[in-house]
């Protein structure tokens, strides 16, 4: 398997445990969930220039905006793992740690949390969300998760490779 297939297939199997936890914890746990189709309504305005809405709740509907969001929701786990591979090739010569993994996922909560939140109109780190507090913490494990799933992905995709040769 080569790198890119390796990271593409990390990255796909740490967003579907994201996705697995996030059903799991809406519908057990009636944790609040990230509404695809409003983050592909956002995506789908900033060509139009328009980056915060108050709320996006209210900006025109877009066209497959549900599509968007969940393709956007991909991409940004594929571009997450490509991230975390470079890492590990520049700093950590190939091989990647649980630790150095669960680190770069809390990390990328730093994006929903200042660009994607307010961007929504939910406010920096959902500010003005119904339940801020709730929001925030869902977000720490649902990135703590996606870096422990790609870590577990890569494992995993390491071992293909080896059975693959």
């Amino acid at each position: 398997m080569d790198v890119v297939a390796q990271v593409l297939l990390a990255g796909l199997l740490a967003t579907i445990a994201i996705d697995c936890w996030a059903t799991f914890s809406n519908r057990v746990l009636d944790f609040p969930r990230t509404n695809w189709g409003m983050v592909g309504r956002w995506i789908g305005h900033i060509p139009t220039g328009k980056f915060i809405h108050r709320p996006i709740g209210s900006s025109a509907e877009i066209n497959h905006e549900n599509v968007l969001g969940w393709t956007f929701h991909y991409l940004i786990g594929f571009s997450y793992s490509a991230l975390y591979s470079l890492l590990i090739f520049t700093f950590l010569h190939g091989t990647p740690t649980l630790l150095s993994a669960w680190l770069f996922g809390l990390a990328t909560v730093l994006s929903p949390w200042f660009i994607m939140q307010p961007g929504l109109g939910l406010g920096v780190c959902a500010i003005k969300a119904p339940q801020p507090n709730l929001v925030r913490v869902n977000n720490i494990v649902i990135h703590s998760i996606f870096g422990i799933a790609l870590y577990i992905s890569w494992l995993l995709t390491s071992t293909l490779t080896i059975h693959i040769q």
